[in-house]
């Protein structure tokens, strides 16, 4: 089977993932039977079990404004990108590594994650976009993410699912502040943006 293309001729999409679990599950949902898997639960509650984590996100997805935001190329659902109001993500709002930058309740975009064959196209540059705007028509202030740096570095699959600093910069973002955080040993950025 020949792997999707994004093409000049592609249309893309972004839409919430509220009202469409069957599209977050394509993208992130474990296919294996009794296989483990974040669900993107990592950042909202990692004290959730891997049994329990499918109700989980098929609740949020049932809730507007949902937990986010899918990409979509020629119809097809290609990735993800995690968007919500801080406080409801738990390991956030505990964070001994990302402070908080003033009394905000700031939308945070925690998780990026495009399926194989539509990775090294640039569907990450559409989901954030699409992350800002579903803040923004949500009411949010200020939209924040915690981006690694990579400079001229690649960044794997792996710690790259918090995007890097060039990503933000290129969308808008500002530099706030340090974190000691770090992806892929790689540090990490509050980068905010307001709306």
């Amino acid at each position: 089977m020949a792997q999707p293309k994004v093409t000049v001729d592609s249309t893309i999409e972004v839409k919430p993932a509220f009202g469409r679990y069957d599209d977050f599950f394509e993208v992130l949902g474990v296919k294996k039977p009794g296989g483990g898997g974040c669900w993107c639960m990592s950042y909202r509650d990692s004290r959730v079990s891997n049994a329990e984590r499918p109700a989980y996100m098929q609740r949020e997805c049932a809730t507007a404004p949902g937990p986010g935001v899918l990409v979509y190329v020629d119809g097809e659902v290609a990735g993800w990108c995690s968007v919500a109001p801080r406080s409801t993500y738990r390991r956030l709002m505990n964070s001994r590594t990302i402070p908080f930058l003033d009394e905000r309740d700031a939308w945070s975009i925690v998780c990026f994650v495009v399926r194989a064959g539509y990775r090294k196209q640039g569907l990450m540059h559409h989901l954030l976009d699409g992350a800002v705007a579903h803040a923004k028509e949500n009411g949010a202030e200020v939209v924040e993410g915690y981006p690694a740096e990579v400079g001229r570095e690649r960044v794997d699959v792996i710690s790259g699912y918090v995007g890097t600093t060039e990503l933000f910069e290129l969308h808008g973002f500002e530099r706030a502040s340090e974190t000691t955080g770090h992806s892929g040993g790689r540090e990490r950025w509050i980068m905010r943006r307001e709306l």
